[in-house]
């Protein structure tokens, strides 16, 4: 599995005022639903609800919300760069300015943790997410994230 297998062009946004936790959701819902044709109610319940089991702010201003969404046939991502971090309750209580988000079928087991795996794991590293950082373009931001993976195929 790779971010390419996961992400579209279409799913990579730059968001300029998100001013809440919430208000990130509803941003990121809005994104798979353009981008996925995805019910964006429905993944603001379900991001919200899977953030009742823990905060998926994993630290460095990296968040990683994740559901399982009713009718969706593989594991998607969008990914969202923010120009003024937000509070996410992360757990090194750092505000988060990168957030990868998943979406997987009611069903996908194996799949959904290989996703989510693939996605921690680059995220982690700092070389990775100064790149995201540094740019602003939602264009070359897919392309760092897709080209993440060859580099580290090489």
């Amino acid at each position: 599995m790779k971010f390419a297998d996961l992400l579209k062009p279409e799913a990579v946004k730059l968001v300029t005022a998100a001013s809440s936790k919430k208000r990130l959701m509803h941003d990121v819902a809005d994104l798979a639903e353009s981008a996925y044709d995805l019910p964006s109610q429905e993944i603001v319940e379900a991001l919200m609800e899977r953030e009742t089991l823990g905060p998926t702010g994993v630290g460095h201003g990296v968040a990683l919300p994740h559901a399982r969404i009713r009718g969706l046939k593989s594991v998607v991502g969008a990914f969202l760069a923010l120009e003024k971090p937000v509070d996410f309750d992360s757990v090194d209580r750092q505000p988060v300015d990168l957030v990868f988000a998943l979406f997987a079928p009611e069903e996908a087991g194996v799949e959904h943790l290989k996703a989510l795996a693939l996605v921690s794991r680059n995220l982690r590293e700092a070389s990775l997410c100064a790149k995201l950082r540094a740019n602003r373009d939602a264009a070359t931001l897919y392309t760092i994230l897709t080209e993440q993976e060859s580099v580290q195929a090489a």
